[in-house]
């Protein structure tokens, strides 16, 4: 089993807003991107993956033509170098009056094992890119192409998606909330403490269903905390 197997399972138990908690410890305010929601409203999964970045501009009218979906720098080239199991991530400036993808390129993903798609654009072909199944997060759809808006530029580089920085091999979390980025550089340490943070919520979530008054409960004070502490010995 590799070790982002083992990550990333240990990550779909970790809800995005606990993530964006420990992340503000560490000093991160900025890492929920804003505009991205599940495309499908009926779907409560929780989905993880390396960041696979792609990125547009705006359109020029000499390289956003038909013509371009051809080129070796295309986002059908793109799509054949997305490995399986990523998160595809993309940079559409938020514009929302040219749909990023449809449901052909969004089938070819899904063949190739891409865990979601997370846009600050928008989709078209929303019937058939729901029918391939792939998660997509996005600001909604718009029938014209991307040419339309659009010009796109490259892929696994740096970008912004939703104002948030996003580099290749970022963990993506998505789910109900939105689509989280854990820095690379900081996985394994969200990894190590998130979970004890889950813990504590659940806890004071029973604390509080059983009629705790939340002065002292929420944040914990040290008795709290000490209730708490002497919770966990006794699951053990």
């Amino acid at each position: 089993m590799s070790d982002d197997h083992k990550l990333f399972e240990l990550f779909k138990t970790l809800s995005t807003a606990t993530l964006t908690t420990v992340l503000l410890k560490k000093g991160l305010r900025n890492v929920w991107m804003r505009g991205p929601q599940r495309l499908r409203a009926d779907d409560t999964q929780r989905y993880v993956g390396r960041a696979f970045t792609l990125r547009f501009v705006p359109a020029r009218e000499d390289l956003a033509t038909p013509e371009s979906w051809s080129s070796p720098r295309s986002t059908r080239a793109a799509i054949e170098d997305m490995p399986a199991g990523c998160i595809a991530v993309v940079d559409a400036m938020g514009v929302t009056d040219a749909g990023i993808f449809g449901d052909i390129l969004c089938a070819r993903m899904r063949k190739r094992g891409v865990t979601a798609l997370v846009t600050d654009g928008v989709m078209r072909d929303v019937a058939g890119v729901l029918g391939t199944q792939l998660p997509v997060y996005g600001r909604g759809v718009a029938a014209p192409p991307s040419v339309a808006g659009l010009t796109f530029v490259g892929w696994q580089e740096p970008i912004g998606c939703g104002g948030v920085a996003v580099f290749p091999d970022d963990l993506i979390v998505a789910d109900q909330d939105g689509a989280v980025v854990v820095p690379k550089s900081l996985v394994d340490v969200v990894a190590a403490e998130a979970p004890a943070q889950e813990r504590l919520e659940q806890w004071i979530m029973d604390e509080v269903n059983a009629g705790a008054v939340l002065p002292g409960l929420y944040p914990p004070n040290a008795e709290a905390k000490a209730r708490f502490e002497a919770s966990l010995k006794t699951t053990r």
